[in-house]
């Protein structure tokens, strides 16, 4: 019998990783509970459960008294001439260790402490599920896809089941039961049912993560990704930087023949990624944002958050893209309000002209000039040049002509 309370212990301990301390712990509650139920009280029972065999005894606590007649609660008393049974020594006034068979227990009060111990078996497991499920929150697994419930899919995590709700589900995405998914765990819940797994594959860290995984760069943090804009399912943006002068963090994330961005590009179902690099300078941060479309030049105020950019004519489409989408992921990326015009209108757009940000020419007097002015207003060129000759000590240099070279030379 305890042989196979040990072995039964060893198997949930590997296969639902409950330690077995636990569980003996929730044997000795319900051998404690059932003495409760079977005799009315247990403030004196005992249980002592030996962990390296399985051998459990179960006994109560007993003052002596002089006699039976002295009883006033049998449960907590004893008489000196049962006490001398146990212990040859008793006395009256000493607490002797009486033994509780628990056979002696009836059938309910065995079946209350199987009741005990298989909730306590629940409670563990439920934790288990929720500290292990609780520490992968903020990072991407693989599930399969189980049945809809209603619009919301059960996703086959393993050892527990993940809710991928309607909002979190890419548009454009078709998933079928036994397809193969990975999805971002932004939330679990801890439930009386068990924890509540709730994941998404439309939020922008799940494309962070899926760099993560593909490319050796990110994962060691030799490249970072400084910011994402992502419209799931369409396209995504992601401005990635260097720590290391001599690795392109650009290449590391596209990889050898687009290898690496390929590969997160299938695993989001087509979902195009744009790779920008990222910059502390605000202007060539948004010029870098809005590729593939070309910049003239761009004006941004760091304070407003606000951004003006002046492109090619024949640019201002792409720059501002289908629907808006180009111009909207890069204002998203680098948290900037973007307003995009080509080169004629901006001939008329006050605030889009360079010469709207010229300073106007200053004037320099004589007192503020430490020099010495000529007499004349400007200076004749070849004046300057015999002045500057004169000043730096040089000499007048004869170039000889071919013809007068002397021989030899």
């Amino acid at each position: 019998m305890n042989k196979e309370l040990l072995e039964a212990l060893d198997s949930l301990e590997k296969e639902k990783e409950i330690s077995k301390e636990s569980i003996f712990d929730a044997i000795e509650n319900s051998l404690i509970q059932a003495c409760k139920n079977h005799f009315g009280k247990a403030d004196n029972a005992k249980v002592e459960i030996d962990r390296e065999t399985g051998d459990f005894r179960v006994y109560a606590e007993k003052t002596v008294v002089e006699s039976k007649d002295d009883i006033t609660d049998p449960v907590l008393e004893i008489a000196l001439c049962d006490a001398v049974l146990i212990d040859e020594d008793a006395k009256p006034g000493d607490v002797v260790q009486v033994e509780i068979k628990s056979k002696e227990f009836g059938r309910i009060a065995a079946t209350n402490a199987k009741n005990v111990i298989l909730q306590k078996i629940r409670e563990e497991e439920r934790a288990v599920l929720y500290n292990q499920f609780y520490g992968k929150e903020r990072d991407v697994v693989t599930g399969i896809v189980q049945r809809y419930v209603g619009r919301n899919i059960s996703i086959d995590l393993g050892k527990a089941d993940a809710l991928l709700s309607e909002n979190e589900q890419v548009k454009s995405e078709h998933l079928r039961p036994t397809d193969r998914v990975k999805v971002y765990i932004y939330e679990v819940k801890d439930t009386t049912k068990g924890p509540k797994i709730l994941v998404s594959r439309t939020h922008p860290e799940l494309v962070k993560k899926l760099f993560e995984s593909e490319v050796t760069e990110v994962r060691d943090g030799t490249v970072e990704i400084k910011a994402i804009a992502r419209e799931a399912g369409s396209r995504t943006k992601i401005a990635v930087w260097s720590n290391n002068p001599d690795v392109d963090p650009v290449g590391a994330c596209v990889g050898m023949n687009g290898s690496r961005v390929n590969a997160v590009v299938d695993e989001l179902r087509g979902e195009k990624i744009d790779i920008i690099c990222w910059d502390e300078n605000p202007g060539i941060l948004i010029e870098n944002a809005l590729s593939p479309a070309k910049v003239v030049f761009v004006i941004a105020d760091g304070d407003e958050k606000t951004a003006k950019v002046v492109v090619p004519d024949t640019q201002l489409s792409l720059a501002i893209g289908k629907e808006g989408q180009n111009a909207r992921l890069a204002a998203r990326l680098t948290g900037f309000k973007i307003d995009i015009k080509s080169e004629t209108q901006a001939k008329d757009a006050p605030g889009f002209r360079l010469e709207d940000y010229y300073d106007d020419e200053e004037e320099y007097y004589e007192d503020d000039y430490d020099g010495e002015y000529p007499e004349d207003e400007y200076l004749d060129p070849d004046d300057v040049e015999e002045q500057y000759a004169e000043d730096e000590g040089e000499e007048e240099v004869e170039y000889l002509e071919v013809d007068d070279t002397p021989e030899g030379e």
